[in-house]
């Protein structure tokens, strides 16, 4: 059985003060209620204005005027949150939340001058992510044919540029969520800062995540009514697999690499296996140079690499967002 919203909030032990992520819709709302009422005076409330849609501006007044009414202090920032050629509306609106939160948390928790060998103080921040979320993500990925990463899901708690984030509510259902909402009088259309927002673009069915949303889980929910519970104990199992992987390539790359540098020695990478190499290899892309292959980018420098046994064999491919280079001994990669 999934939990309720007020059992995942009475489970919640984050550090205080406490930051939630506020859009105004009713997943934020819940929580920020929520926590603030479980640790009064303890809760701040960030909003990012994405200036994506007109009524982005209709949003910010709102978180505005509600946390004023319940006496929980806000801060609002705007972002650019326009996509690149070639990146999606969603990671971009993504990527730019994220850039704010660490906009906010070097602005509140940066140590002055004369106290710098104490400990920085970590920020905590909570979003609203709950248990339909994470199978939407679930689902997203095996239409990708992602592997162990995505299909881990989200997970409940990161760290990120020194802010701890916590995902409370993954095991709360969004109907549960209403009526939680519901039960206190808080219902969507309500006067300004009163009720909670209904965002627009989530019933646009160009976007994949609201297809699935719309199409997708209540097929779910009528053939396999625990879904949610079993979604979740799948993606355990995947993120437990992909630590392992980690910690694999982790090792094996120090036995990789040339000493003193993180560029792997060809005729090392050639002595394992090729599982081995792919893996080994995608954590060295992601973790020395934030680049992620894909599938198909690493089957053919797996290919290169096999057939690499000349000095004269040429390596040069589109890897990410760069490319890998055969340099002497070495695999090579970089972003012209």
């Amino acid at each position: 059985m999934s939990q309720s919203l007020a059992d995942a909030v009475s489970r919640f032990a984050p550090g205080l003060p406490l930051w939630v992520a506020f859009s105004g819709g009713a997943d934020s709302t819940a929580l920020l209620l929520a926590c603030a009422d479980k640790w009064p005076g303890q809760v701040r409330a960030v909003h990012i204005h994405h200036g994506l849609q007109a009524a982005a501006d209709d949003f910010e007044r709102h978180c505005v005027a509600f946390c004023a009414a319940h006496n929980i202090p806000l801060i609002a920032r705007r972002v650019n949150a326009a996509n690149s050629p070639g990146q999606s509306p969603e990671d971009a609106a993504r990527r730019a939340r994220y850039r704010a939160f660490s906009a906010v948390a070097l602005e509140e928790y940066a140590q002055p001058a004369i106290e710098v060998a104490a400990t920085p103080r970590a920020m905590h921040l909570a979003i609203a992510q709950h248990a339909d979320d994470q199978v939407e993500t679930i689902l997203l990925a095996l239409s990708r044919g992602a592997g162990m990463a995505g299909l881990s899901g989200m997970p409940a708690r990161w760290e990120r540029d020194g802010i701890q984030y916590h995902r409370p509510l993954l095991e709360v259902s969004a109907a549960d969520i209403r009526i939680w909402l519901a039960a206190r009088g808080i219902t969507a259309g309500m006067p300004l800062g009163q009720g909670f927002i209904e965002d627009p673009t989530n019933a646009d069915e160009q976007f994949t995540r609201n297809r699935i949303r719309a199409r997708l889980l209540p097929v779910l929910e009528a053939a396999f009514p625990q879904f949610r519970e079993t979604f979740a104990r799948s993606a355990t199992h995947a993120a437990q697999a992909q630590q392992v992987l980690t910690e694999v390539a982790q090792q094996d790359l120090l036995a990789l690499v040339q000493p003193g540098s993180s560029a792997p020695v060809i005729e090392k990478v050639r002595l394992f296996t090729r599982a081995r190499q792919a893996n080994a290899l995608r954590h060295w892309l992601k973790t020395a140079h934030e680049t992620v292959p894909s599938a198909a980018q690493l089957d053919e420098l797996l290919d290169q690499i096999a057939a690499c046994s000349t000095r004269g064999h040429h390596i040069h491919i589109k890897v990410g967002a760069g490319f890998v280079q055969r340099k002497g001994a070495l695999l090579d990669w970089y972003n012209p």
